[in-house]
């Protein structure tokens, strides 16, 4: 093989490889920046305050890209023991999977209980910190969560 076809062969290669380099820059950078774009901050709700309620399942949905429980409960160490209709946002079910939850363990009907960073605006709505199922066993929601400050 000539030197000079040689020499025009590698550039075509160094200019491949540079070009899967550059295409793969843009897409990592556009995956990262859509992956934040697309979920939420857990600024609305107050974690300083948080609350334990108790109360009886009514739903406990496993899907993406949150699971959610909701319960009718009340405050466990509020004087005002209000039953209200709670709705509770919990982590994706890939990171409850890997600290023990499963897609079962919550049926309608179950009592729990639960601490919770309520929603800032008053609403009966929150982030769960952790549950206490009706046989005792304790379960957090995961790192990004953060843990329950009060017992």
């Amino acid at each position: 093989m000539p030197k000079l076809f040689r020499a025009a062969r590698g550039m075509t290669m160094r200019k491949t490889a540079n070009q899967c380099v550059h295409a793969l820059v843009v897409v990592l950078t556009f995956g990262v920046v859509h992956g934040a774009h697309a979920h939420h901050s857990f600024a609305m709700f107050d974690n300083e305050n948080q609350i334990k309620l108790q109360g009886k399942v009514t739903s406990f949905q496993w899907t993406n890209p949150h699971v959610y429980i909701e319960l009718d409960a009340a405050s466990v160490y509020s004087e005002d023991k209000t039953v209200k209709s709670w709705t509770v946002e919990c982590a994706n079910p890939g990171i409850l999977n890997r600290i023990g939850w499963k897609f079962n363990m919550i049926k309608a009907g179950d009592e729990v209980t639960i601490i919770v960073a309520p929603l800032r605006s008053g609403e009966p709505g929150a982030l769960l910190k952790q549950v206490t199922l009706p046989d005792g066993r304790v379960f957090a929601n995961g790192g990004p969560a953060g843990p329950a400050l009060i017992q």
